[in-house]
């Protein structure tokens, strides 16, 4: 091959080099901004679903801490009640009045 030849492919050949290095600099920059933008709208909805657990527990800690509201009573009542529902405890009105009879 002439030498003389390849001095114009090796001159067009790195404006092609620049322009396709730039074209894979700017996909690069456009997927860095787009992860940047999905990454901040997911900090905000963290932040946002961490302010409303936040609340919550706040409530939950005021009804808690309320002097008039009595936590374990309630549980040990409820858990009373179901006993008596589960066991079947008590007897029937009904067969009151046929043993009496």
């Amino acid at each position: 091959m002439d030498p003389a030849l390849l001095i114009p492919i090796l001159a067009l050949s790195i404006p092609i080099v620049a322009i396709w290095t730039k074209h894979q600099q700017k996909l690069a920059e456009m997927n860095v901004q787009t992860t940047a933008q999905a990454t901040a709208e997911q900090a905000a909805q963290y932040a946002s679903k961490v302010q409303q657990l936040e609340d919550r527990v706040q409530v939950l800690e005021r009804i808690v801490t309320d002097k008039g509201y009595d936590v374990a009573t309630q549980i040990e009542a409820l858990r009373d009640q179901r006993r008596v529902d589960d066991e079947g405890s008590g007897v029937p009105l009904g067969t009151l009045n046929r043993e009496k009879a």
